[in-house]
């Protein structure tokens, strides 16, 4: 059984914000790598992705 099964709920995406908050990128591709690296959920990875979307500069999604 691995450290990280036993981290309370949601703990591995507080860490993944906190560590792009430290890297200071928040791009899809921040997003995908701290997504790897603390193992989230596809809905978590898209849940990140949809906030630093609506945070960054204003882009056309056409």
């Amino acid at each position: 059984m691995s450290h990280d099964s036993i981290l309370p709920h949601g703990e591995a995406l507080r860490r993944a914000v906190r560590w792009l908050g430290e890297q200071q990128r928040h791009d899809a591709a921040a997003v995908e790598e701290a997504a790897r690296r603390f193992d989230l959920t596809p809905t978590e990875e898209e849940f990140l992705l949809a906030h630093f979307r609506s945070e960054g500069p204003a882009t056309s999604t056409t």
